[in-house]
């Protein structure tokens, strides 16, 4: 029997969120009904909240979500009913031409859950389907998926932990380790620090990066980059910020810089802080009006090394989040860092205010 189920929905560009009751589907093939235990309030969330992803209102938002698998459809072999699971927003097709080449984590044909979620009788819009937030929406007790966004994990994590690799964490971290290959006696530079950038600065800690440079406005921020591995600060307020990472490192600049902001004059500044030979990743997450700076091409060419952008970490879900798990448990990774505040379902438009005025690494609504 389809499911009925609290959820916080975005109804309209720019209005407060709020609570309503959803119906949930029964799994179909290759689809999971998860019982949700903790979700982030992600910037993703605020974004889509404010229609600068998308216009297909109303959204059911949350996605940085950990739970248990309630039920499954027809043909699900890789989970089953009571597995532990972080949920993620690229379940791989495992045909397509990335995937086929042996590079699933650039798969191009990822999927969601083929049925909608939708409001339930007695709302306003009763009947209207709604659209998961990056394919998932988990800011709900029961959310339906594809069965290859769900990923098994060790259930000794607590879940508003675990779920943060579903996304920012993810983001900075495999931004750090996957995309730009930071190694052992690197330098690394991440121009903003909040959660993405801050998993950014822990991933590079985690490969054995000796140099790592947080650049931000909010010593706040900085101070909290501190505690998850930088070695050094930049208030980008105060100082040039090439000019600053380049006195950090020999005069030379970052071997490779990670841009977690996502505009176009942090952009720059990640172009001119790096080696020679040096890695720029672009992490962070532009608007559609964005342009790249006007750079010489000469500078382009003469600098040499690579300008990459980072798709999820270049995660591949079931390979990176049991493993990064696996290393929180063991100490090596302080997921629990990341987590502010644990907060109620009611609660994410305040947690919205907080993420702006920048009070929070990550709200956490707990379910």
């Amino acid at each position: 029997m389809p499911r009925t189920s609290t959820a916080v929905i975005a109804r309209a560009k720019g209005a407060p969120v709020e609570l309503a009751t959803i119906v949930v589907p029964d799994p179909g093939p290759g689809e999971a009904v998860v019982r949700v235990q903790a979700c982030g309030v992600c910037h993703t969330d605020l974004h889509y909240r404010e229609g600068g992803i998308g216009e297909d209102f109303p959204y059911l938002l949350g996605h940085e979500a950990a739970g248990v698998v309630e039920e499954v459809g027809p043909g699900v072999t890789d989970v089953a009913v009571d597995d532990y699971v972080v949920l993620n927003w690229r379940a791989v097709c495992g045909q397509c031409r990335a995937c086929r080449r042996g590079r699933p984590w650039y798969c191009f044909a990822t999927h969601n859950a083929t049925q909608r979620m939708a409001l339930a009788d007695g709302d306003p819009q009763a009947g209207t389907e709604l659209s998961p937030a990056l394919g998932i929406g988990a800011f709900t007790e029961f959310t339906l998926v594809a069965a290859g966004q769900c990923t098994k994990v060790d259930p000794a994590a607590k879940p508003e932990v675990a779920g943060l690799l579903g996304c920012g964490v993810m983001a900075g971290l495999g931004a750090a380790i996957n995309t730009g290959g930071v190694t052992r006696g690197d330098s690394v530079a991440v121009i903003g620090c909040g959660g993405v950038g801050a998993a950014a600065i822990a991933g590079a800690r985690l490969a054995g990066a000796n140099r790592i440079i947080a650049v931000d406005l909010d010593d706040r921020k900085l101070a909290t980059a501190q505690e998850l591995g930088a070695t050094h600060t930049v208030n980008g307020r105060d100082q040039d910020v090439v000019a600053a990472v380049q006195a950090l490192t020999d005069g030379h600049g970052a071997d490779v810089v990670i841009d977690a902001v996502g505009r176009p004059e942090t952009w720059q500044q990640a172009f001119y802080a790096r080696d020679l030979a040096g890695i720029v990743v672009l992490v962070g997450v532009p608007t559609p009006e964005m342009r790249i700076p006007d750079i010489p091409l000469l500078d382009v060419f003469g600098r040499g090394g690579a300008l990459k952008s980072s798709w999820y970490g270049d995660c591949l879900p079931s390979r990176d989040f049991p493993l990064l798990i696996d290393l929180y448990l063991q100490g090596r990774l302080p997921l629990e860092a990341f987590v502010t505040e644990t907060i109620g379902i009611g609660d994410v438009e305040a947690a919205f205010a907080k993420m702006h005025g920048g009070d929070v690494l990550r709200s956490v609504v707990t379910l």
